[in-house]
C-alpha cells in the first residue's frame, strides 16, 4: 500500500490518475472508487464510469451513503444493497442495483478536523470490508486529501469537459450553470433551482448532465 500511495505523486496526467485510482480500488477489494466534495456537489476524481454514475445518482436523488454526515474513523459500509440500504436510501439503492452494484463503502476525505468530501467505493458482490481494507481506505482518503489541497488549476494538466476519469476538474460545471439559469428564469434561490433541476432529471429518467445541457441549449447564442 505504501508504494501505491507514493505513486500518487507520479500520477500527473488524467490517464495516469485514472490508472492509479483503478489500482487503489483493486487493492481495497473494490471495482471502482470516486471522490466528491461538498456533500456530493462536485465530483473530482473517479476510476470508472460506474463510480461516476453512482456519485451522480447520489447528487441527483439527494440520498446515499456518501451524503451521511456522521463519519468517524471508520468506513460507512452498505454491505448489501438488497437488504441493508432499502430503508435508509431506497431510491439510491434501486439505482445502484440497476448498475450492478451490490455494496458501497464510504470514507471521509479530511484535513485535520475539516471534512473536504468523501471517498466512495463499490463492489458487485455483497459483503463487508476486511479490517485491513477498511484501514487502507482511510490511508487512500488521506493521500487524496493532500493531493486535492495541493492541486492548482494553473499547474495541473488541462482537461476539456466533464466525465474524464481520474481528473480533478469541474465535472458538474454544466449542472451549476443550468442551476443559475433556472434561478434567474424562475426567480428562486439557487438552492431551490438545484432541487427543481434534480427533480426534472429524476422525473425524465435522464442523467443530470443531459438535463442541464438541455436547459443550456435553450439559451440564445
Amino acid at each position: 500500500m505504501n508504494d501505491l500511495l507514493a505513486g500518487l505523486e507520479r500520477a500527473v496526467g488524467p490517464e495516469e490518475r485514472r490508472l492509479w485510482a483503478v489500482r487503489c480500488a483493486h487493492a481495497l477489494g473494490l471495482e471502482g472508487i470516486a471522490v466528491s466534495l461538498r456533500q456530493g456537489a462536485e465530483l473530482v476524481w473517479f476510476s470508472d464510469d460506474i463510480s461516476a454514475r453512482l456519485e451522480d445518482a447520489q447528487f441527483t436523488l439527494g440520498q446515499g451513503p456518501g451524503l451521511t454526515m456522521d463519519f468517524d474513523d471508520t468506513a460507512c459500509q452498505a454491505t448489501d444493497l438488497d437488504t441493508d440500504a432499502g430503508d435508509r436510501w431506497p431510491q439510491f439503492a434501486e439505482e445502484a442495483r440497476s448498475l450492478g452494484v451490490r455494496a458501497v463503502f464510504v470514507w471521509p476525505v479530511r484535513s485535520g478536523g475539516a471534512q473536504l468530501g468523501v471517498l466512495t467505493g463499490y463492489r458487485r458482490t455483497p459483503g463487508p470490508l476486511t479490517c485491513r481494507q477498511a484501514t487502507d481506505g482511510l490511508l487512500v482518503a488521506d493521500a487524496l486529501a493532500v493531493r486535492l489541497l495541493d492541486w492548482r488549476p494553473e499547474t495541473d494538466v488541462s482537461v476539456d469537459g466533464p466525465g474524464t476519469a481520474g481528473a480533478v476538474d469541474l465535472h458538474r460545471a454544466e449542472v451549476h450553470q443550468a442551476t443559475g439559469v433556472l434561478s434567474c428564469q424562475l426567480g428562486v434561490p439557487l438552492e431551490e433551482a438545484l432541487v427543481r433541476l434534480r427533480a426534472q432529471a429524476y422525473a425524465s429518467g435522464l442523467p443530470l448532465h443531459d438535463t442541464a445541457r438541455a436547459i443550456l441549449r435553450t439559451l440564445p447564442p
